[in-house]
């Protein structure tokens, strides 16, 4: 594990990423899990925590999974199994699921770095275990998960957010969508507010008063075109 101590709190990787696709409500299409692989073709697939708290997952320029832990245990239930961490989401009545496997010379390493994700991962929520399961978040939807990632997904499988993309999001598309510059949707993940409802308004109030609010909102402006053009 390598560690960027101005960026990240932690980097690990991985060498699978497998994200549930639902099938969607109207469409005749069946569920089915999307796997990536790292490859020296399609790149590292790496996993961040930041020093903010937020987990990322990317491939190369493409950023895969990206949301707050902050507010996670309202809304996030995680197990270890061996090598491999599961993730359940249940966000506004829906609810997703991905499977991050751990990259290591052996399987003992891999199972090893796991556990030390487990550790960063507990700073901010409890995480399940094959000896101890987690407790449910706040709101949940009972979903079994298949081990690996060529069987079948669940009967019961949680239902597709219309016009959502499930595909990767790259930086450039979601610098084009801050900027209102590309008609994109973005997944669930990124429609999950960490801000409590009722200090949202207090918190744009004070930026609103800070002379030098409006200096940065356009340097963060200038800063995402730069994005577009890389």
């Amino acid at each position: 594990m390598s560690q960027k101590k101005t960026i990240a709190k932690a980097i690990w990787t991985l060498k699978r990423y497998g994200r549930f696709l639902p099938r969607a409500k109207d469409s005749g299409g069946t569920s089915s899990w999307k796997v990536f692989e790292s490859s020296e073709s399609t790149g590292k697939l790496e996993l961040m925590i930041l020093e903010s708290g937020h987990l990322l997952v990317s491939q190369a320029q493409e950023l895969l999974e990206g949301f707050s832990l902050l507010n996670a245990r309202s809304f996030l239930k995680i197990h270890q199994k061996s090598d491999s961490l599961l993730f359940h989401m249940t966000s506004k009545g829906e609810s997703r699921m991905m499977r991050l496997q751990f990259d290591g010379s052996n399987r003992s390493e891999a199972v090893d770095l796991c556990r030390k994700a487990v550790e960063r991962l507990q700073e901010y929520l409890p995480i399940g275990t094959e000896e101890q399961p987690a407790p449910p978040p706040s709101t949940q939807t009972t979903e079994t998960v298949p081990c690996d990632h060529q069987k079948q997904a669940p009967i019961d499988a949680p239902q597709a957010v219309p016009d959502v993309t499930q595909e990767s999001v790259t930086i450039k598309h979601l610098s084009q969508h801050f900027l209102g510059l590309h008609g994109l949707s973005l997944p669930l993940a990124y429609r999950h507010c960490t801000v409590p409802p009722s200090t949202m308004e207090a918190l744009l109030r004070l930026c609103l008063l800070d002379s030098g609010f409006p200096a940065f909102v356009e340097e963060v402006e200038n800063k995402l075109k730069e994005l577009i053009q890389e």
